[in-house]
């Protein structure tokens, strides 16, 4: 297994899980078919006012924030690498009677599978760590930004990803260049799923992804730390509000999450 064939493996890994996700309790799909938005009070915030928007979704997995988004009015065109999980939103679309385009696409290669400018590009949650290259990421993202358009993007903070499962030590480099190569069993969205994935993922330091975004003439006008994590997707959690997560050993005292808003 090594880093070259990372679209190959992941694209497999992803595919394997999207299954498992849409069936989950951390999915909710109950509650999302019913009407209740899956996105999180970070992005709306920031997102604001979207009725009328273009909005490309980067990383959509199987297009619920995308669905999310179109329910308040906007134009949505969500890609995302697994044709499983596309598959998926492409019938959730359809049965929520929405009008999103669902595209399946690695990142890098969109400019060669999609026309057009948007008004905002969003992205979340653990996204970015399928990506060896944030120059390129903020390459792609200039390239669909429409001029004074907005990205909008909320991700899991790097320091979270420096520890072990359990958070007892740290056992990855938070600088680190080279790609982290796996095998993880289960997902986040369900622990016991009895599937085996190989993977391969980097982690990306603040100053790498800002400098992303930097290098391709964006503007950043909002930058955010959380010291809590809407998801209760981490080991050793305690619940703090309502969709407010802390791992117990840290508290308050540590960045699960953050958050950058840039324009074009």
């Amino acid at each position: 297994m090594s880093a070259e064939n990372y679209l190959e493996l992941n694209k497999e890994s992803w595919n394997k899980r999207t299954a498992h996700h849409i069936t989950s309790d951390f999915y909710a799909m109950g509650d999302f078919k019913a009407g209740k938005t899956s996105l999180m009070d970070i992005e709306l915030g920031l997102l604001g006012d979207i009725k009328g928007k273009r909005i490309l979704h980067l990383q959509c997995h199987f297009g619920q924030d995308s669905l999310s988004l179109a329910r308040m009015g906007a134009k949505v065109t969500g890609i995302d690498l697994s044709d499983k999980a596309i598959e998926t939103a492409k019938e959730l679309n359809t049965e929520l009677n929405l009008d999103a385009e669902f595209i399946v696409s690695d990142v890098y290669d969109l400019p060669n599978n999609l026309q057009g400018e948007f008004d905002i590009v969003y992205t979340s949650y653990g996204t970015i760590g399928w990506l060896p290259d944030m120059n390129k990421w903020g390459s792609v993202i200039n390239h669909f930004l429409k001029p004074k358009g907005k990205f909008v993007f909320v991700e899991f903070h790097p320091n979270v990803w420096m520890y072990d499962d359990d958070f007892t030590h740290v056992k990855y480099n938070y600088f680190k260049d080279d790609a982290i190569i796996e095998e993880e069993e289960g997902t986040y969205a369900d622990k016991e799923a009895d599937i085996k994935s190989k993977e391969v993922s980097w982690n990306h330091g603040l100053s790498e992804v800002i400098s992303g975004l930097l290098n391709n003439g964006l503007i950043i006008s909002n930058f955010k730390e959380y010291n809590y994590s809407p998801y209760d997707c981490f080991s050793h959690t305690e619940k703090i509000g309502d969709r407010k997560y802390q791992i117990k050993a840290f508290g308050n005292k540590m960045p699960l999450c953050y958050s950058i808003v840039a324009s074009k």
